[in-house]
């Protein structure tokens, strides 16, 4: 049974999501997508800059929605919707975007044969309460190990959790990790498949490390580190920081660019300064989306030091840039730096560790083209095509 029209819930269309939702509408005749916003959080562009308010700027629709070249059969439409208690907090969220996004589709007589939720809360939730509701199938993807987190609160979350992991028709895990983590929580599940995250492989491809350089005016006789990602302490990025400052006890001729914004770059200049690494670390903030091939391209070696994660999409996309890849044992990682010829991995929190890990990979003379070639396994094609695999079974075809 072919797929004609799919809804999906999702926290955002920005990244990961819109390359999905994007290399998917080749394959589905329609995609609508359904965004939750909050108004109340437009006011952080008014507010000065700090602690809560950066994070709240997160959300706003500038961040949360990105249209440039959106195909024709895709739309995208934000939902909004006022609450005070932050969205992993709220307790009556996952109700209130289940009433507003019935409303909206009833108003809008969107009609759907499939109903995917990305991520558990509320988008999951509301996804399985809205296939119930028009009764369609409802398929729910979960990334990471937040809703075991979740779940360990107890009480109302873990009975939350228990829901949205025992109602979908299927569950897309991002990685084997997460999906044994599923089992834990919720002893009755439906099936679940494992399909990770992936990358755009036009957009995220080898050119010379030089050009990439001159092109962002980075010095070509230096090793250069470079991490992608938003600036907060699961991601590590202090820990990375940490590193350097026993890395350039051995050697002097490194960079370590972090490409990224959030709420930790504020204590990561800090921390820079303390160390005094100011000739060593350089934070340059958030870039175009559009220009992260280039920072991936300049990098020596990749790295990511988180201390959780799903299966992160900048793993792919460095991998994609041919570039090898050091980081931590968390999430799906493992799953996929299954060589030493992609990378190497180091367990979580330990400056020291990783520092040692990255001065090995400064040293190795690594086969870029065959990083690259193993990373054609996870191009958004490819994930897309065992998305609608999934489809199919949950259609009964």
């Amino acid at each position: 049974m072919d797929i004609e029209r799919l809804l999906v819930i999702a926290p955002f269309y920005r990244f990961y999501i819109k390359h999905w939702v994007e290399t998917l509408s080749k394959y589905v005749k329609e995609i609508v997508v359904l965004v939750h916003h909050n108004p109340l959080v437009e006011l952080s562009n008014i507010m000065p800059v700090g602690g809560y308010i950066d994070w709240a700027r997160l959300f706003t629709k500038e961040n949360l929605i990105d249209t440039n070249n959106i195909p024709q059969n895709v739309k995208v439409q934000i939902v909004p919707m006022y609450y005070l208690i932050p969205d992993g907090r709220n307790k009556r969220l996952g109700e209130l975007a289940t009433k507003k996004f019935i409303e909206y589709l009833k108003k809008e007589n969107i009609n759907f044969d499939i109903v995917h939720g990305q991520f558990r809360w509320p988008s999951g939730y509301a996804a399985i309460n809205i296939g119930r509701y028009f009764n369609t199938p409802k398929v729910v993807t979960i990334h990471g190990l937040g809703f075991y987190y979740v779940a360990q609160r107890g009480g109302f979350w873990l009975k939350i959790m228990k829901y949205i992991l025992s109602e979908p028709d299927h569950i897309i895990a991002s990685s084997k990790n997460t999906a044994k983590y599923i089992k834990k929580v919720c002893h009755k599940t439906p099936p679940i498949t494992v399909i990770p995250n992936g990358f755009n492989p036009t957009m995220f491809y080898p050119i010379p490390r030089e050009r990439a350089r001159e092109t962002l005016g980075l010095p070509i006789d230096k090793k250069i580190i470079v991490c992608v990602g938003n600036l907060a302490k699961i991601k590590g990025q202090h820990i990375l920081v940490n590193a350097m400052k026993y890395i350039v006890k051995n050697r002097q001729d490194v960079l370590c660019i972090l490409v990224g914004d959030g709420q930790l770059k504020k204590d990561l200049k800090k921390l820079t300064k303390k160390l005094n690494l100011q000739k060593y670390v350089f934070l340059v903030g958030k870039v175009p989306h559009h220009e992260v091939p280039l920072w991936m391209n300049s990098a020596d070696v990749f790295v990511l030091p988180s201390l959780s994660e799903g299966n992160p999409t900048v793993m792919f996309e460095a991998l994609g840039c041919g570039v090898p890849f050091v980081g931590t044992r968390v999430g799906g990682v493992p799953e996929i730096i299954t060589s030493n010829e992609y990378g190497s991995l180091v367990n979580p929190g330990s400056p020291e560790d990783l520092a040692e890990k990255i001065m090995e990979a400064l040293d190795l003379n690594w086969d870029r083209e065959k990083i690259h070639e193993y990373a054609q396994k996870f191009t958004w094609d490819r994930i897309a095509r065992e998305t609608l695999k999934v489809y199919k079974k949950v259609l009964g075809d």
